[in-house]
C-alpha cells in the first residue's frame, strides 16, 4: 500500500476537531511530536519550534530500530521467527485537518481495515495499559491519519524491539480525545511565542537528549527553587577543534575524513565526527563539498588572519524560528536591560581580574593589598553605575590598574621579564610579545563565543554593552568580558611561567610583534587545555568544562531574555 485512497468510507464520519484546518502557510507537525508533547511540552517546543536536537544512546538505538523497518525486514509476532507478511512499510501520510504528518513504520490489514504498527526500542513496560501514554497517543495519531485517508482503523500495535513483544492499543473514545487534545496543544505551542516551563525535579530529565539544551534544573533553581541542579550527564564530548595554520593548506572531504594537503601532498587527516569546529589561519582553503558537509553537521568553520585576528565564521542555517533573536533585539532596544546586563558583565570581569591577581601575584603583600582593595572598589562602582558612559570609565580605570600589575603575575628570569614587560594594552598590531599573546588569546576567545552564541540561536553581532559596529561580534565581546581573565589571561600567564613561550618565539619589526608558527602552536595547545579544564560551577555546584560552560551561559542568557529566569547569572571564581 503506497498510496492511500482519498475517498472517505460512508460508514465513518469525519473526526470532530478542537481546532480549524491548518493553513497552507503553516507546516504540518510530525506525529512523533505528538508523543513529545504528552511526554514533555518543553521538549516538543525545543525540537519542533526551536529546531534543537541532540543525540544520546537512546536516540541512536531508536534510530537503528526504525532503520531496520525501512530496510524491509519483517516484523515478528510474539514468540515467532521473523516470518510475517507486511502490507506496507514506511508509509508517509499527512492531514491539514489534523495538522500533522508522519511516516508510519508498518501498516497491516486487509481491504479498508488496517492497523498501524509503531516500532519502539527497549522492552515492553509492565504497566496497566501495556504502554505509557506518549506511545499510546502517538500510535493513535497514526490511526487518525489513516482514518483521514479513508481507512477503518480501530486499534494500533506497539512493537517493543527489546523484548520482541506486541502491545495492542484500542482506539477508544478516551484515547482519541486525549490524542486530539495533544495535537491541539502541539499546535498551540507551535503558533505561540512562549516557551513551556521545564519539568520540576522530574526523573525524565537526566535521560533526555536535550537536558543540556533545556537546562530544566538550572532554570528552576534560578527561579527560586530549593533543589540543587543535578549534574549535566550529557553525551561526552569527543569532538575537538581542528586548527590549520599553514597558509598553503587545502582541506577536502573524502568519505568521513577531512584530508589536509599541502602542495597536493597529504600531510594529515581527521575524522569528521571527531571535529567540533575548524579554525583556518591565513590563506588556507577548503573545498565546497567539505564546507557543505560542515554546515550540515553543525561544524562551524572560523577564519582568522595569519596573526590570529578573528575575521568571521561560516555556519548552517541554524534554528527554525526567530523567537530567541526577537527577544534579543527587543532587549537591545531597552536601555534599562542593556545597562543591567552591562553592569553585571563588567563587575564580574573586574572581580575575576582581582581573583587572578590574588592567585598568581609574585610580588610583595604591600603592593598586592592596595591593588586588591582598589579593584574591589571598582567592582562595587560597576555594580552601582547609573549609565553606560559611567560604566565605560569605571571599566577603563580598572583595566589600567590590572594591566599595570600584569607582569607581577609572571615568574620568569630577568632577561625574559624584560621581553615580556609592558605597561598597557596596545593592538592592531600589538607592539610587544605580551600584547601579541593577549591579542591572540582574546581573538580565540571571541571565536569561541561567536560559535557558542550562533549555536543557541542568538545573534553574535548585537550586544548590550559593546555597541554595534560593522564586522564586530558585539554580543560575543559582551559575554567574554568575565572570561578574559579566566581563560585568555590565564593561558598567557601559563605559557610564559611554564616556559612554553620564550622571547625567541616572536618576530618584531616595523612597530609590530607577532608569534612564529611554533609559538602560535604552543599557545593554541595551552588554550585548548584551558577550554577542556573543568571547574565547579559557582552557582549550580557541579563540575563542568569551560567550553561547555560557554554554551550553558549562552543558553541562560537566552532564557533570561525570554523572561524564563529573573537574572542572568555570572561566573565568579574564588
Amino acid at each position: 500500500m503506497n498510496d492511500a485512497p482519498h475517498s472517505h468510507n460512508p460508514t465513518q464520519s469525519p473526526l470532530p476537531l478542537l481546532f480549524p484546518e491548518l493553513p497552507e502557510a503553516i507546516p504540518l507537525a510530525p506525529v512523533r511530536m505528538v508523543n513529545e508533547v504528552v511526554y514533555c511540552p518543553r521538549l516538543a517546543y525545543l525540537e519542533w519550534v526551536q529546531g534543537e536536537f541532540a543525540d544520546n544512546a537512546d536516540v541512536i538505538e531508536g534510530r537503528q530500530v526504525h532503520r531496520r523497518v525501512d530496510q524491509g525486514k519483517p516484523l515478528p509476532r510474539d514468540g515467532e521467527d521473523e516470518e510475517e507478511r507486511i502490507h506496507a512499510r514506511s508509509v508517509w501520510l499527512g492531514s491539514r485537518r489534523l495538522g500533522i504528518t508522519g511516516k508510519l513504520d508498518l501498516v497491516e490489514g486487509e481491504g479498508q481495515r488496517v492497523t498501524p504498527v509503531d516500532y519502539k526500542r527497549g522492552k515492553r513496560p509492565h504497566v496497566e495499559r501495556g504502554a505509557y501514554d506518549p506511545e499510546r497517543v502517538q500510535v493513535c495519531a497514526q490511526g487518525l491519519l489513516l482514518r483521514e485517508h479513508g481507512y477503518l482503523c480501530d486499534e494500533g500495535i506497539l512493537y517493543f524491539a527489546g523484548s520482541k513483544e506486541r502491545v495492542r492499543v484500542l482506539f477508544d473514545d478516551e484515547l482519541v480525545a486525549q490524542t486530539k487534545m495533544a495535537i491541539s496543544e502541539l499546535r498551540g505551542i507551535a503558533l505561540g511565542s512562549l516557551t513551556p516551563p521545564p519539568l520540576e525535579d522530574s526523573p525524565k530529565c537526566p535521560r533526555c537528549s536535550l537536558v543540556g539544551i533545556c537546562l530544566p534544573d538550572e532554570v528552576g533553581y534560578l527561579k527560586g527553587g530549593h533543589i540543587a541542579p543535578r549534574p549535566l550527564y550529557v553525551q561526552q564530548e569527543t569532538a575537538v577543534p581542528l586548527y590549520v595554520q599553514d597558509g598553503g593548506a587545502y582541506l577536502r572531504k573524502s568519505g568521513e575524513q577531512i584530508i589536509i594537503e599541502i602542495e597536493k601532498e597529504k600531510v594529515a587527516q581527521a575524522r569528521l565526527p571527531e571535529v567540533s569546529q575548524i579554525a583556518i589561519f591565513g590563506r588556507a582553503r577548503l573545498s565546497t563539498p567539505l564546507l557543505t558537509e560542515c554546515m550540515q553537521r553543525g561544524i562551524a568553520v572560523t577564519y582568522l588572519s595569519q596573526g590570529g585576528w578573528f575575521l568571521g565564521h561560516t555556519v548552517g542555517i541554524g534554528h527554525n524560528n526567530i523567537d530567541t533573536r526577537i527577544h534579543q533585539f527587543k532587549a537591545a532596544a531597552d536601555e534599562r536591560i542593556c545597562l543591567r546586563l552591562a553592569k553585571t558583565l563588567v563587575a564580574a570581569k573586574i572581580a575575576n581580574c582581582r581573583t587572578l591577581i590574588r592567585r598568581n601575584w609574585s610580588g610583595s603583600d604591600a603592593e598586592l593589598d592596595p591593588l586588591l582593595l582598589q579593584l574591589d572598589v571598582d567592582r562595587r562602582k560597576a555594580d552601582n553605575a547609573i549609565a553606560q558612559e559611567n560604566l565605560l570609565g569605571i571599566e577603563g580605570n580598572a583595566a589600567l590598574k590590572y594591566f599595570r600589575a600584569f607582569t607581577g603575575m609572571l615568574r620568569v628570569g630577568e632577561e625574559a621579564m624584560g621581553a615580556f614587560d609592558f605597561q598597557d594594552r596596545n593592538r592592531r598590531p600589538p607592539k610587544d610579545p605580551l600584547n601579541a599573546l593577549l591579542s591572540l588569546t582574546y581573538a580565540m576567545l571571541t571565536r569561541e563565543w561567536t560559535v557558542a552564541l550562533s549555536a543557541v540561536g542568538l545573534d553574535p553581532m548585537l550586544g548590550f554593552y559593546h555597541k554595534p559596529r560593522f564586522g564586530r561580534p558585539a554580543l560575543a565581546l559582551d559575554l567574554m568580558e568575565p572570561f578574559r581573565p579566566l581563560i585568555a589571561d590565564s593561558v598567557v600567564i601559563t605559557v610564559i611561567n611554564n616556559g612554553e613561550i620564550k622571547p625567541s618565539d616572536f618576530i618584531q619589526g616595523r612597530g609590530s610583534c607577532a608569534l612564529k608558527p611554533g609559538g602560535r602552536k604552543a599557545v593554541i595547545a595551552a588554550f585548548e587545555r584551558r577550554m577542556g579544564h573543568e571547574i565547579t560551577h559557582p552557582v549550580f555546584g557541579y563540575r563542568i568544562g569551560y567550553r561547555r560552560l560557554l554554551v550553558v551561559q549562552a543558553r541562560l542568557l537566552a532564557r533570561f531574555l525570554a523572561g524564563e529566569i529573573p537574572d542572568f547569572p555570572q561566573i565568579l571564581t574564588r
